[in-house]
């Protein structure tokens, strides 16, 4: 039974629950709501709450859990001597479960039975014929283990679907027995009801604590297993970036110092766009412009930050690069040799990081008390100068802040880079050559059928873990700033 019309059918003795249990609780009373200890929808919500929470619980970890337990059974049928050199069991499984998508693509077009694309024992060659017929074999190197692994992959997977379904529901309906049994009089529905909503309130609260732990003990450690592959010095003060998959990483060079070099140099430039515009923007806004042109241009300013990263990057290809290159080209000064450079990326992306300039810094100006501007009018000082040596002194460190906040949206931008900047790992001063990022290269190297015992491929984690801590370690200090700032006007 598919996923979705599980939820549906949770969902629907949920909806009967609430109601049975309104009903229930007043019967009992005789119709009388002033002999409940709760209000009737108290009941309603205990009985659907008992419903819900266990089903959905229960749907949850099954479809944590069941893909694990079907891809070890069926990597289990795969020997080790089936795993040819430049291969993996991942990559194997892989195999395996497009396999298994290809006969399940068989069966709903008829070209096979069910029966048979379950028969363990059905002859090899039969098999790969007929699902070539279907057209249905997505590789030409498939094995009969692999064969009988999906064959097995198949079989679990529809079983724990089979075995799920019937769980969920069985749990639902036993949800609904014990809601409608203490739907009564004497049940303090509220304060059970009332305790559940905490107790969901506080596993919503969990969720990004427990997807940040998630993220970075997956970070870890993978990042671990490279450095056992791959010496850590030669990682972090190496100056040459040239991943090779042959020989396992013998002959590679997987140095990070070009790739934080190109980060950093973008982001510079970046910035270097972007807090002039942003901070000047954000003093008009809030010092000169009208109230009828703040509520016009502040809006569109922010849309900025709305628009996908890919947009800008195909602006990025298209228009910039393109028109530096007529500019400071072969045509022109001679200083660039193509459209894919540190300044188109660094251009392109201080526009996008305008809005988170602007955006705070306005709402920070906003925040410096009205006295300290009457202040200085009444000392004499013109509105320019009451800006310059009041207002923008008082909001410093909240301005510190947010330019730090659009530092670390600089660093983890990817797609811009990807399209505007180039690939080349280097060590330039010349912001018109091609250079690449942390980001740009964990995208690369973790592109295609890549082999993730190789250093070439866990490398990526490495460097997710080194931009992890440099963009962890600019928020943790923009925020600092930021809070210390508006507790001292509060």
């Amino acid at each position: 039974m598919p996923v979705f019309w599980l939820i549906v059918i949770v969902l629907a003795i949920a909806a009967a629950g609430y109601f049975l249990g309104r009903a229930r609780a007043l019967s009992s009373a005789g119709g009388d709501i002033r002999k409940l200890h709760s209000l009737p929808s108290y009941y309603a919500w205990n009985v659907a709450m008992k419903v819900v929470v266990p089903a959905v619980g229960l749907l949850i970890v099954w479809l944590l859990v069941q893909p694990l337990y079907v891809n070890n059974a069926a990597s289990r049928m795969i020997p080790d001597t089936q795993i040819t050199q430049g291969s993996s069991r991942n990559l194997m499984m892989a195999e395996v479960r497009r396999a298994a998508e290809g006969l399940d693509n068989a069966v709903a077009a008829g070209a096979i039975d069910e029966r048979f694309a379950r028969n363990a024992r059905a002859d090899f060659n039969d098999v790969t014929q007929r699902l070539k017929d279907a057209g249905q074999i997505v590789t030409a190197t498939i094995t009969q283990p692999v064969l009988r692994a999906a064959q097995r992959y198949r079989v679990l997977s529809a079983t724990g679907r089979m075995i799920m379904a019937g769980a969920v529901i069985a749990l639902a309906l036993a949800g609904l027995l014990l809601g409608l049994k203490e739907s009564h009089a004497d049940f303090r529905a509220r304060n059970v009801v009332e305790k559940g909503i905490r107790w969901l309130l506080i596993a919503a609260a969990s969720i990004a604590v427990l997807t940040t732990i998630g993220i970075l003990l997956s970070l870890i450690f993978n990042t671990v297993e490279f450095f056992r592959l791959y010496p850590a010095r030669d990682f972090f003060f190496g100056t040459s970036w040239a991943p090779s998959f042959s020989g396992r990483g013998g002959s590679s060079d997987l140095g990070v110092i070009p790739l934080l070099w190109g980060t950093f140099y973008i982001s510079i430039v970046a910035l270097a766009v972007a807090v002039p515009i942003g901070l000047f923007a954000a003093v008009y806004l809030s010092e000169y412009a009208s109230p009828r042109i703040r509520a016009v241009a502040k809006p569109m300013i922010e849309v900025l930050a709305g628009i996908p990263t890919i947009v800008y990057g195909l602006f990025a290809l298209l228009t910039v690069g393109p028109l530096l290159l007529s500019v400071f080209g072969d045509d022109g000064l001679g200083w660039m040799k193509a459209g894919t450079a540190v300044m188109t990326a660094g251009l392109v992306m201080g526009i996008m990081l305008i809005p988170f300039v602007s955006s705070l810094s306005d709402d920070i100006i906003n925040a410096v008390p009205q006295a300290m501007r009457d202040g200085s009018y009444g000392l004499g000082a013109t509105k320019s100068e009451t800006i310059k040596q009041v207002v923008l002194p008082a909001a410093l460190p909240g301005i510190v802040g947010a330019i730090l906040l659009a530092a670390s949206r600089a660093i983890g931008e990817t797609m811009i880079v990807v399209l505007g900047a180039g690939a080349a790992a280097r060590l330039s001063l010349n912001p018109f050559e091609a250079m690449t990022t942390v980001t740009a290269k964990i995208v690369s190297q973790l592109t295609g059928d890549a082999d993730f015992a190789s250093p070439e491929a866990l490398v990526a984690f490495a460097l997710g873990m080194t931009l992890f801590v440099l963009t962890l370690g600019l928020n943790i200090f923009a925020l600092y700033i930021v809070r210390k700032y508006r507790e001292q006007y509060e």
